[in-house]
């Protein structure tokens, strides 16, 4: 898999001359963020003003509501931004939206990839990095596996701000990170198996602008190596497991941040099979590894003074007469027991190896992200995600975070009962338990893994990992990316 090309991005204090698509903004009933030159020359071309030719057209300043107008030499895209003064979010929104709006403007195959100039409220630094991720984010959409090439419809977007080199390659490297995670994520599951899987982490790695070491052990390794959780969810399948190991050590750091990210390639249930409805879009189950993987290489990227340490487990959740049953004892990296009880609890088990092998590493902080559980979606709904920890100061640090990226989260508990549900009568533990409050359950497994004594945080992005609707703001169908922007805030949170 290579990453599709995202448009490059510059800034410019005016309106390119180039430009084949402007995007404005419209709040309240005025459009903002623009120079009075514009204004003139649009209203002197077009015999009336661009908020005047809006409103006759039906523009609306709702949220993300987009709007075509006419104009001389270019295309203009009206994007609402409410009533008031929009928030650093729903300008990325908007941005992604109008890209998006604007994208749909190039001639298909036959012309040449449009150049778009935003003018957005970009005053304060963090407004023109949401506009520039935005923007950026929304023209994406996954180019499917097709005999012929598609042709890319944006070839550039210039912000129309007072910025330097730097925020342009900062709102480049996370964009183009999250992009990596929501390309992997829509890439079939016959053509991204964890050996392919590991070999473009490989990839994804060996092109960062600063080092990246990475080892790779396969199904040999892991089985001698002990991962007995990785080895036995990967046993059903033709494809064997690996485990991805990431390092960034750059001079300097004085934290150290592990991140682990379930990768299952395509979770059919196993033995416990899933209705064929629920597993059409099991190739996204590897979400949390995309996710951690492609924050890695943007930390790299930004050369932020923090050690990452990143573990991704992969395997395939199959049905075979090597699968692995409901009821089997599995012994996992460290030694510690696990009678399982569905085998379609499968990411917990990868994840338990990656946890405890991490031990050895002597953390900080460790963060694992997970498409894990359905009562995560049951609970929050599909566009947030949860976060769980049984420490309160390690809790923030990470609702912070999100809240800094824009991503949409919830403090969730990790309960004393929890554990206890997960007791088993022939094993150290069970690998899930009741049906209620399975979610805090799920991170309680997770949680006995990691040293008591080291911070620990679980992610579960099982609702907004995956968008099976229509795209919104700077989300599209398909694979979001989600996580990414926060695990790259934590990392910035610690440096120093």
């Amino acid at each position: 898999m290579t990453t599709p090309a995202m448009p490059a991005l510059s800034a410019a204090k005016s309106l390119p001359r180039n430009a084949d698509v402007v995007v404005v903004g419209l709040q309240g009933d005025e459009i903002v963020g623009v120079p009075s030159s514009w204004t003139k020359q649009y209203a002197k071309s077009m015999g009336v003003d661009a908020t005047e030719m809006a409103r006759q057209l039906g523009a609306k300043s709702k949220l993300n509501s987009t709007t075509v107008l006419p104009a001389p030499n270019h295309r203009v895209v009206v994007v609402g931004l409410g009533d008031v003064e929009p928030t650093p979010e729903q300008l990325r929104e908007a941005a992604g939206s109008a890209a998006r709006a604007a994208g749909s403007l190039a001639n298909g195959d036959e012309g040449p990839a449009l150049n778009i100039a935003v003018l957005l409220p970009t005053e304060e630094p963090e407004q023109f990095r949401a506009v520039a991720e935005g923007a950026l984010l929304g023209q994406y959409e996954y180019a499917g596996v097709r005999s012929e090439a598609v042709r890319p419809k944006v070839a550039r977007i210039t912000v129309v701000a007072e910025a330097d080199k730097a925020q342009v390659a900062e709102a480049e490297a996370i964009a183009s990170a999250v992009i990596t995670a929501r390309e992997w994520v829509n890439t079939p599951a016959n053509l991204l198996y964890p050996e392919t899987f590991a070999d473009s982490a490989k990839s994804l790695a060996a092109a960062s602008r600063n080092k990246i070491n990475v080892e790779v052990l396969d199904h040999e390794a892991l089985r001698r190596g002990g991962y007995g959780g990785i080895v036995t969810v990967g046993g059903g399948s033709s494809r064997e497991p690996r485990l991805a190991r990431l390092s960034y050590a750059p001079r300097g750091a004085s934290a150290h941040l592990v991140l682990v990210g379930k990768g299952i390639t395509f979770d059919s249930g196993g033995l416990n099979l899933k209705p064929s409805t629920s597993m059409y879009t099991m190739r996204s189950d590897m979400g949390g590894a995309a996710a951690v993987l492609a924050a890695t290489r943007a930390i790299a990227d930004l050369g932020l003074k923090v050690k990452v340490t990143t573990y991704a487990p992969m395997a395939e959740n199959m049905p075979s007469h090597t699968a692995y049953r409901p009821s089997d004892v599995l012994t996992m990296y460290g030694g510690t027991t696990v009678e399982n009880a569905n085998t379609d609890a499968e990411g917990r088990l990868v994840l338990a190896d990656a946890l405890a092998r991490a031990n050895a590493d002597d953390p900080d902080l460790v963060v694992d992200v997970a498409t894990l559980t359905g009562a995560c979606m049951v609970a929050l709904g599909q566009r947030t995600f949860g976060i769980f920890s049984d420490d309160a100061g390690v809790g923030e640090l990470l609702l912070d975070a999100a809240e800094v990226a824009g991503e949409d989260v919830w403090p969730m508990p990790v309960p004393e009962w929890a554990r206890e549900a997960l007791e088993s009568k022939v094993a150290d533990i069970k690998s899930s338990g009741d049906r209620a409050g399975g979610a805090q359950q799920a991170a309680a497994f997770l949680r006995h893994f990691v040293d008591t004594d080291t911070n620990w945080a679980h992610l579960d992005i099982a609702g907004p990992g995956f968008n099976d609707k229509g795209p919104r703001g700077y989300t599209p169908s398909g694979g979001t990316g989600v996580a990414v922007r926060t695990l790259v805030e934590v990392a910035r949170s610690l440096e120093g």
